[in-house]
């Protein structure tokens, strides 16, 4: 019993799984023999400067996987000018934010129910939030007050298969200085 429970905890304390066999790092094979099942059980203990590493790479790759693209306010103003079917320009902020103004032609969603609502069906989508549901393929901009729910709506997006994603990074607090700046006195 007492074998047993040790193995467990060794199992459960392991930073990798049970069936898998890390490359390059010290294994220590612990075997064990449940009397009444008759199952053997396995355990290892992994280095740990070598599990943390892996942890690390696989976050980074990960991270490096989920970026959306970055658009500048050049990028955005154009589209904004001339906006066009198949291209989004969400707004990702609470209706009380939007209220203080917004980026011309675009869309509110606020981050709050985005994942809910790609989850809708076209139809429901269209009542719920007045404007057509994008599809998978489309062009979608995301912006909100600073550029930071926009690195998560993007990333929302992406985990539900949306792959033409992009994040105006400096979001309303750029737009509205870059448009104070560019009219005439």
């Amino acid at each position: 019993m007492h074998r047993l429970t040790f193995i467990r905890a060794a199992l459960r304390s392991s930073a990798v799984s049970r069936n898998t066999r890390p490359a390059s790092v010290s294994i220590r094979w612990n075997y064990g023999f449940n009397l009444k099942s008759k199952v053997q059980y396995r355990a290892y203990s992994v280095d740990a400067d070598s599990s943390r590493t892996a942890a690390k790479e696989h976050k980074k790759a990960l991270q490096v996987d989920w970026d959306a693209r970055i658009l500048s306010y050049d990028q955005v103003k154009p589209r904004t000018e001339q906006p066009s079917p198949d291209a989004y320009l969400i707004d990702v902020r609470e209706p009380d934010e939007v209220i203080q103004g917004s980026i011309p032609s675009s869309v509110n969603l606020p981050l709050s129910i985005i994942a809910n609502s790609l989850h809708l069906n076209p139809v429901t989508f269209k009542e719920k939030h007045g404007f057509e549901k994008p599809r998978k393929d489309q062009e979608i901009i995301f912006y909100c007050r600073s550029g930071k729910r926009s690195a998560s709506a993007c990333d929302v997006a992406k985990r539900n298969g949306f792959t033409n994603i992009y994040n105006y990074e400096g979001s309303w607090l750029d737009w509205t200085e870059k448009e104070k700046g560019s009219k005439p006195n």
